[in-house]
């Protein structure tokens, strides 16, 4: 008697002390969604779609990741803000292209600002420009409060350490393979410090 008392205390005990189950919820919450790709290409089509972005874009797509470019990764109908800021928001990683048409498009700096202020990492890739040459230009078409916006924005893009390239004088596919090479040690190093 006393032996069943006793493994009935046990019993007891380990009902009690097991976790509570929670009732299934139906239907089943949907997974969490993965990022939309891992590294957002920002750059200034009319300078760089047909060079270095599409390159970058088809060479990293090639490794198995899963960069934005928005010749790519958008269709005819697609709102440009309802595409590219959320992949900015959940990318890993920003490669901004600044080239000599850049500091002209409205788009560019609104990316490059959305990406700074959410803290991502991002490697600037100077092609056929010096940092020192960029300055945001006020055309009259943004406010103050937009201007200020984009100029911090670019001058947080001159402070990094980023990649410069020549396109008259510079080897491409040696150029490809550094910036390559650049985009995943920045990965692994945000997968490390996770």
């Amino acid at each position: 008697m006393q032996q069943r008392c006793a493994s009935s205390a046990v019993n007891l005990c380990r009902k009690i002390l097991q976790p509570h189950r929670v009732a299934s919820v139906w239907p089943p919450p949907p997974p969490p969604q993965p990022p939309l790709c891992d590294i957002f290409i920002n750059h200034r089509g009319v300078d760089t779609k047909r060079t270095i972005a599409g390159l970058l874009h088809g060479h990293l797509f090639r490794l198995g990741l899963r960069p934005f470019l928005d010749s790519m990764n958008m269709k005819p109908g697609d709102k440009l803000y309802g595409k590219i800021d959320p992949a900015i928001r959940s990318c890993k990683l920003g490669v901004a292209i600044i080239s000599p048409n850049y500091c002209d498009s409205y788009f560019c700096l609104h990316e490059l600002a959305l990406l700074m202020e959410c803290k991502k990492r991002v490697v600037p890739i100077f092609y056929d420009v010096k940092p020192s040459q960029l300055r945001v230009v006020d055309y009259g078409t943004s406010s103050a409060e937009e201007l200020e916006r984009f100029s911090w924005a670019l001058e947080e893009a001159k402070y990094t350490v980023g990649l410069t390239f020549d396109s008259l004088q510079g080897d491409w596919s040696g150029f490809l393979n550094c910036a390559t090479d650049a985009v995943i040690k920045n990965l692994v190093e945000l997968e490390d410090a996770n």
